[in-house]
């Protein structure tokens, strides 16, 4: 079966062409949208609702950076580990208390200011991790970049989790 990348003809890299992969999308949905086997038979119905679901998964797993990293570890039999491993380097996770802390603060005294200062360091952070992760990709240190993808998922929930603060705030 093919993999993602070949599904949509683009290389098995990090960096993707964005434009590129809306068109290939686009171009394979008209292929296989379950409207254009309206008259077919109920096989080719349900070959054509697997290849629309199946394009659908791809396109959402290569747009976003997190999941494609995450994909082209796996395509390289590097297993996450998601679940069992959550060990962190320790300034990694000292940046997280600290952050905690400033967030905790910030809900408590409604104080926007701190919270779009936080939500700062968290973008940049957040794109130093992905810079990080294609260079570890792009040299084939896929066990690195695994562990770089693991961080970004801490770093993609304290976004959440200041997310949800902006929120309480507006509420």
């Amino acid at each position: 079966m093919q993999n993602y990348f070949e599904l949509f003809q683009l290389p098995r890299q990090f960096a993707i062409d964005t434009a590129a992969l809306d068109a290939a999308y686009r171009e394979v949905q008209g292929r296989v949208h379950p409207d254009k086997f309206v008259n077919a038979t109920d096989a080719e119905k349900r070959v054509a609702m697997q290849w629309a679901t199946r394009a659908n998964e791809a396109y959402q797993t290569l747009k976003n950076p997190q999941r494609r990293a995450q994909y082209l570890c796996e395509l390289h039999g590097v297993d996450l580990q998601t679940e069992s491993n959550t060990a962190m380097p320790m300034a990694f996770l000292m940046q997280q208390m600290e952050w905690r802390e400033e967030l905790a603060e910030a809900r408590a005294s409604r104080d926007a200011g701190l919270l779009d200062q936080l939500d700062g360091q968290l973008r940049t952070a957040r794109k130093g991790q992905l810079k990080d992760i294609e260079a570890q990709l792009d040299v084939g240190d896929y066990h690195a970049a695994a562990q770089g993808v693991r961080a970004l998922m801490f770093l993609e929930k304290f976004g959440e989790d200041v997310r949800h603060a902006f929120d309480a705030l507006d509420a």
